[in-house]
């Protein structure tokens, strides 16, 4: 099968950084799908694994954590899925990934893909609607379908116009009565925000304090920090109510005092959404539910496709220019590519 992958680990702008290689085709065993990947999205997260891990063995190491695609074959404990059925997932951190014509993925972790989206359409959301709806309803402990306690919640989403920010903000707006208050830099990306349904968008080079008095909030009581936390750690104590509640996604460095969050009793939440997959948590199924009824939300309308640009066909060539333009930080929504 055709793949893209790379055997040593190196900056996007080296020739070898992303190869066109074969490699055999795997086979479905267990609880694995085989699935012939027809889209995929490109994330951070592969940009990271890509310039820091080299591969195991002998090898090639295929990157990708977003695909939809039609499963082809199932393995023999497979329940809930058959041959010809379409899905989406983002797939395990520890496995081969979905720059590849097939992929295997495990059952618990994948659901039907939304009947109303095209596959560039879906293949943008998997990954990004999984850490998304784990932030709100897993860790900060929002309850999904219109929670009346989080009527007094204002949400603060630093770096709303990427792609969890992108579907997080429409969760946040459908799913709870929270005020989403997102933050932009740029015109063009304070836009996609707002069309995304956050109620206010302010911008995150300026100090944020002061706007939020501008919008007539003194404090939030929720922050959900999407990108260089450590750059606004002070700020974030600063507008958080006392027993406020952090979320976080990215990595932090020992610059950041934690013990700041201590005199208003702030509590401090991860989300890292490959957890359940790669530790095989009893709980690894939630991922093939919130997915379906991520589908359901799409299918009724009320979520739309976070696609920003799509890059063409899956190869070294475009793969090459997804990461260089993630790495920029420049992106609004997701980059997707199709077909091999």
């Amino acid at each position: 099968m055709k793949a893209i992958g790379y055997t040593t680990a190196l900056e996007i702008s080296d020739p070898n950084a992303l190869l066109d290689i074969e490699l055999d085709t795997p086979e479905a065993t267990g609880k694995d799908l085989l699935v012939r990947v027809a889209a995929i999205s490109v994330n951070p997260v592969d940009t990271k694994i890509r310039g820091n891990v080299a591969p195991e063995g002998d090898t090639p190491k295929v990157i990708g954590w977003d695909a939809v695609g039609e499963v082809v074959a199932v393995g023999e404990q497979v329940e809930n899925f058959q041959a010809g059925d379409r899905v989406w997932y983002a797939g395990d951190l520890t496995r081969q990934g979905s720059n590849a014509e097939y992929q295997l993925v495990d059952e618990r972790i994948a659901a039907l893909a939304p009947a109303t989206l095209s596959d560039a359409e879906a293949a943008a959301i998997p990954l990004t609607a999984i850490t998304a709806w784990e932030l709100l309803f897993d860790r900060l402990g929002f309850t999904p379908n219109q929670d009346a306690s989080s009527r007094t919640a204002n949400v603060l989403v630093i770096g709303a116009a990427g792609g969890v920010g992108s579907i997080l903000v429409q969760l946040a707006k459908q799913l709870t009565h929270a005020t989403v208050i997102g933050t932009a830099s740029r015109d063009e990306s304070a836009a996609w925000v707002k069309a995304r349904g956050a109620d206010h968008v302010i911008n995150h080079r300026q100090p944020l304090a002061p706007q939020l008095a501008t919008l007539g909030i003194d404090a939030v009581s929720h922050v959900i920090s999407l990108t260089h936390t450590s750059d606004y750690f002070d700020q974030i104590v600063e507008v958080l109510k006392p027993q406020g509640q952090l979320a976080l996604i990215d990595e932090v460095g020992s610059e950041v005092d934690i013990m700041k969050l201590k005199m208003k009793s702030i509590s401090l939440h991860w989300e890292f959404m490959f957890t359940r997959a790669m530790f095989t948590t009893d709980d690894m199924n939630e991922q093939h539910h919130l997915l379906h009824q991520v589908a359901q939300l799409v299918d009724k309308g009320a979520l739309k496709t976070t696609l920003g640009t799509h890059f063409g066909k899956i190869n070294a060539e475009n793969l090459k220019k997804a990461h260089s333009a993630i790495e920029s930080g420049q992106t609004m929504g997701k980059i997707v590519l199709e077909g091999f």
